[in-house]
């Protein structure tokens, strides 16, 4: 049986890749969003970015694993067969979590930097879209990327660690 390196196999695996993901896209958007709210880059936004990773990072390491990443499974599993690619299953594993993660956390964002007020709807409308192509984009071509890299690199580790089975290789005789 073929196993597949670039995924997880059990859920302390599993763990580590949400973690990689999670990390790498709340770093990523976070900044953006302070940044791009903020017109500008210095010292004190970096400190407001630092303030709210962490309560962010909780945010997203509770919903995708509970909510989106289970409705992205359920979507996967019905547009997809299971004699179709990798890639095809990943695509869609990515645009549907993506999809369902950017609406949230662009609301959720917007809560934990600004405070709740009615401007957080109409901030939503403006702001989803734009995160949305660029969550797609950086998951697809980076992020992702990333995660499957270290599971590879961590599969290449334990493969190696494994006992190796020999076959007994037994000579056939010959008649002559």
């Amino acid at each position: 049986m073929h196993l597949e390196k670039r995924l997880p196999r059990n859920g302390k695996e599993g763990l580590l890749y949400g973690t990689i993901i999670s990390t790498l896209t709340v770093l990523f958007m976070t900044s953006f969003s302070v940044i791009i709210a903020e017109g500008e880059f210095n010292v004190g936004i970096l400190m407001e970015i630092l303030k709210v990773l962490p309560i962010i990072w909780i945010i997203v390491m509770i919903i995708e694993p509970t909510i989106f990443g289970r409705i992205a499974e359920a979507l996967v599993a019905k547009f997809t067969k299971p004699t179709d690619s990798f890639n095809a299953k990943i695509l869609f594993r990515i645009l549907f979590t993506v999809l369902g993660m950017s609406a949230a956390m662009t609301f959720i964002g917007d809560i934990v930097g600004n405070g709740f007020s009615t401007e957080v709807f109409s901030n939503w409308i403006q702001n989803w879209p734009r995160n949305f192509v660029i969550v797609l984009i950086a998951e697809s071509l980076i992020i992702q990327p990333i995660a499957r890299f270290a599971m590879v690199k961590l599969h290449e580790s334990q493969d190696g660690k494994a006992p190796v089975e020999v076959e007994e290789v037994v000579p056939e005789v010959q008649n002559n």
